[in-house]
């Protein structure tokens, strides 16, 4: 593996803020959670599943996009008037 040059991030620092940032957003949802019911558990059930429903979401949400031909999206826009 190459290292990085100095504009560039390292696989490594890119896959820890993925994850800080996942979890960060799980805390977040937790709290919300806890905010709106004023019940810890209901609130950690919440927030157990939401990484779960998302890496779901996410992963249909591949699938349709690998459905769409590249530059479709740019070829809708070059043929929309306006």
């Amino acid at each position: 593996m190459n290292a990085p040059g100095p504009d560039r991030e390292s696989w490594l620092r890119s896959l820890l803020k993925a994850v800080s940032y996942r979890i960060l957003g799980t805390l977040t949802t937790t709290a919300m959670a806890y905010v709106v019911t004023g019940d810890a558990a209901t609130s950690l059930l919440i927030g157990g599943l939401e990484p779960l429903v998302k890496t779901v979401l996410y992963y249909l949400h591949e699938r349709a996009w690998a459905r769409v031909p590249r530059g479709a999206v740019r070829r809708l826009l070059r043929n929309t008037p306006g």
